[in-house]
This record gives structure tokens, sequence and C-alpha cells, in this order.
């Protein structure tokens, strides 16, 4: 029911899907004695469409998700293994084009391969199976693999898990998979906005594991300032940066994180 509910209210809920169902009940009320009532609506909905897609606010809400985990210090040693998070790969294309096609927050990928690399001995789990509502059988899963032995990591070292179609089935099934044993180290790869709730979900699972944020969205503070001269791109950093919140917030109230907030002090090497 949780899953179901994230696809239909929640996609429902970004600003850009909302908005533009605002304006288009307003355009509806023009025919009706609420043709007053229509036209504000009209306005409301451009108006904050505007504002979305061509002010800083998509920055304002990515920027203190980003920031609340530092980059991972090498210096502490090699880690025992690394989880890599679904999300870059589109299953469905890739099916229909017989090959990985990465869409998006490819970065979650690459450095994972970099890691590997670097880290020769390390084990690796991508972790994602299909987020659509409804779904073939395509999972990014079945894709990921032949993608890291392209970038140079050997296939005995991979686990590819397909089921999950959530960050929080990412971090059970990931977990049941990796049958960590104490004193084992984890890194953690997906996008830097992803990382507060994935961390906590993987907290709430019992795998403590260590932040290695990827994909960034905001330069620095300046980008506080900076207004967009494409509405799309102004409109897809409020669509997920607003996502990410109120996900942060139904997760806790819910009680599937047991912090509204989760961040460093309560994700490197301490007692899940």
């Amino acid at each position: 029911m949780f899953f179901f509910l994230s696809k239909t209210i929640g996609y429902g809920l970004l600003p850009t899907n909302f908005l533009i169902g605002a304006g288009v009940l307003g355009v509806a009320l023009l025919a009706t004695r609420y043709a007053r009532a229509g036209r504000r609506l009209m306005v409301f909905s451009i108006l904050l469409l505007a504002i979305a897609g061509f002010s800083p606010l998509g920055n304002w809400l990515l920027y203190p998700l980003e920031q609340r985990f530092p980059p991972w210090e090498a210096a502490r040693g090699a880690p025992y293994g690394i989880i890599v998070l679904g999300g870059s790969i589109d299953a469905d294309l890739s099916a229909a084009h017989d090959g990985a096609v990465v869409r998006s927050a490819a970065d979650r990928i690459i450095a994972a391969a970099v890691l590997a690399r670097r880290y020769p001995d390390a084990r690796v789990i991508f972790t994602g199976g299909s987020g659509n509502l409804v779904s073939n059988d395509a999972r990014e899963a079945d894709y990921a693999g032949a993608l890291f032995e392209n970038l140079g990591v050997d296939k005995a070292r991979l686990t590819m898990e397909r089921r999950s179609r959530n960050t929080q089935e990412n971090a059970e099934f990931s977990k049941a998979l990796a049958a960590t044993a104490s004193g084992q180290r984890w890194l953690l790869v997906t996008s830097a906005y992803h990382m507060p709730r994935s961390i906590g979900l993987f907290r709430k699972a019992g795998f403590a594991v260590e932040a290695y944020p990827v994909d960034w969205r905001i330069g620095g503070r300046a980008d506080l300032r900076a207004f967009s001269a494409i509405a799309g791109k102004g409109l897809e950093s409020t669509d997920t940066g607003l996502r990410e919140w109120i996900g942060l917030l139904v997760y806790w109230l819910t009680g599937k994180i047991d912090e509204p907030f989760p961040g460093p002090a309560t994700s490197q090497g301490v007692k899940p």
C-alpha cells in the first residue's frame, strides 16, 4: 500500500504535476459559474510554475540535502564492500534496445566502478529493480552487471539485487545479501541529495553503512542566488528537492526512519 501511495499521491504532489493540474482545473472552471475562481487558479498556477522554474527555489531545497554528508574519507582504510543504489538505468528502454540505457544519476555507477577498481578486494552489490507502478519483467539489475564488467569490474565480485522497488527495499534486501559481520565497513553510493533518506533507511534496516555521496546538483552557496534560464531545469530541481523532503517527512512520521533528517554523526561507525 505504501508503495502504491508513493507512486500515486506522492507524484501528484510534486510541484510540476500539482500546478499543471491546478491550471487545468482552472481552465475547466471557466465554463462554469466558478469562472472567477478558475481565472485565479490559472494565474496562481502559472505564477508558481514560473517561480519554481526560473528562481533558485530548487537549489534552496537541494542544498541542505547535499550538504548533510561530507565526502568520504579514504584515509580510514579500504572498505569491505560497496552498495550502489539503482536509479541510473532505465530498465524499460534497456529492454527495448537490448543493452543498458543510463538516463540519470550516472555518477552512481561511474563512482562505484572507480571505487571497485581502487579497492580490488571489495564486494559490490548493485540494488535496483523497477520503481514503476505497472512494470514488465525488466529490472535495472539485469543490465547493471554487464555495465560494471565493461567498466573493468570482475563479474565474480558483483551481486545484482533485482527485487527492490524503492529505497527501503534497497536497504532490506542489500543487508540480506551482504550478510555483514562485525567490523566490516560498507560504503553506500547514491546521489548526494538522496543520501539522508537512504542512510536513515539503511540504519533502520540494521545495516550500518558509510556515506559516499555522488551526483551533485548544487555547486555551492553561490547557486542559492542563481536563476535558471531554462524553466525545465528549475522545475526538475524543485520536484527532486521537494520529493526528497516529503519522503523524509513521511518516512519519519510512519516510523520507517528514526530521525527526521539523518546526518553523518549517526551513520559512520555507530551501531544501527
